[in-house]
């Protein structure tokens, strides 16, 4: 029987642990971050009272690490959970839950654990210092923190799809994986998204341009005003963003975005899914289309020393039946480090899953082995990541 395991299991090094680790490092933030509002419904607006200091060239100065890991170790999920309905915030008891949890995660961490070490540090910290630590879901709209339906096109492409974690699928060549899976992209703006690990992003900054540097997988180079970016129409990965200052609100709008669906055979027409399933209680399999129609518009405000509010919107008239809109909070942590995230290298997972599924049905056909067995990956067909906060 063929086992399968999550591809990007390779790739946690002992460098990766400790970047992980490292990420909940960080003590309370004196910075005056977005606040719930008194009715646990409303999406507060961003606070602009926060005024950073600036670069050499005048562009207000962003540069710094910015690690999400505490957002997915504190299990705040993308979608929102049904417990808590049309709330953006949760309750004082939900709360409490949610610290309790993060209290046992703290006492669990051993620093001399090694790679294996479980338990978080500064968690509880982060949660009762940074009003994320009080939100439903990263999802802010549409006000239900659920993603829009798909259009019955987008969703028949959804439903073809292959990839590494569709249960009941057979592996004989690339296409039947994923960009993730073969180490190229965690696509857009999923790459935005915290997943379960290498959860780092660096802004660097040089006239005319800002550059995010992603952990796993991704930078971004964008160009700001008329400074020159890529020629013409060219799809990438990433899409291709051009940003402007509103204010103090570093605006990016990102477009070209990589268009494809994970049915096809044809590697030029296949795309990643603009949220993975590594991204807590988002649709599984990674296999969600992306059409040439597809557009982002980010917003990056600074509300103190310490903090980013990160809102993006992403609009897709051909795949959802709506825009949906995700804001969640950046905390700095220059202690983070990065390491060379060496996923390629050495990926050999591919190669032996398409030899254990052809051996599987091989075995299948002589009879030495019965052809209904159990496959592991129904399990990511069920959400697997709960918060505590909605739980009993």
């Amino acid at each position: 029987m063929m086992t399968h395991r999550r591809l990007t299991s390779r790739i946690f090094t002992a460098a990766s642990a400790v970047a992980a680790a490292a990420a909940f490092v960080a003590g309370p933030t004196t910075a005056a971050a977005q606040q719930p509002a008194a009715d646990l419904t409303v999406v507060p607006p961003v606070p602009t009272d926060y005024t950073p200091k600036k670069t050499e060239w005048g562009d207000y100065d962003f540069r710094g690490i910015w690690p999400i890991e505490n957002i997915p170790s504190a299990r705040i999920l993308f979608q929102r959970p049904d417990a808590f309905g049309n709330r953006v915030y949760v309750t004082d008891a939900e709360f409490a839950k949610r610290v309790a949890a993060a209290e046992k995660s703290d006492q669990a961490y051993d620093p001399e654990g090694g790679l294996n070490s479980g338990g978080t540090q500064g968690l509880v910290d982060w949660l009762r210092t940074n009003p994320f630590g009080r939100r439903t879901s990263m999802l802010v709209s549409p006000a239900d923190g659920q993603l829009p339906a798909l259009t019955p096109e987008a969703e028949a492409l959804y439903k073809a799809g292959r990839s590494g974690w569709v249960p009941g699928q057979h592996y004989d060549w690339v296409d039947d994986f994923d960009s993730w899976d073969r180490c190229i992209s965690r696509g857009f703006p999923a790459s935005m998204f915290p997943f379960r690990y290498n959860n780092g992003i660096r802004v660097w900054q040089a006239p005319g341009y800002v550059v995010i540097d992603l952990e796993m997988l991704g930078t971004r180079v964008i160009p700001l005003g008329d400074s020159p970016a890529w020629p013409g129409n060219v799809e990438a990965w990433m899409g291709n963003s051009r940003g402007h200052w509103e204010g103090k609100t570093l605006v990016i709008e990102t477009d070209n975005i990589k268009s494809g669906d994970s049915a096809t055979r044809e590697h030029g027409k296949r795309a990643a899914s603009p949220v993975n399933m590594a991204t807590q209680n988002v649709p599984p399999f990674n296999t969600i289309p992306t059409s040439a129609q597809a557009k982002t518009v980010e917003r990056l405000t600074m509300t103190g020393p310490d903090t980013i509010v990160y809102e993006i919107t992403y609009e897709d008239p051909e795949v959802f039946t709506a825009p949906w809109t995700a804001r969640l909070d950046w905390t700095r942590n220059q202690d983070y480090k990065f390491y060379e995230y060496a996923c390629h290298e050495g990926n050999v997972q591919l190669r032996n899953y398409v030899s254990a599924s052809r051996a599987h049905r091989a075995d299948i056909a002589a009879g030495r082995v019965p052809a209904e067995e159990e496959d592991s990956r129904e399990r990511f067909a069920q959400q697997f990541d709960f918060d505590p906060a909605a739980m009993p």
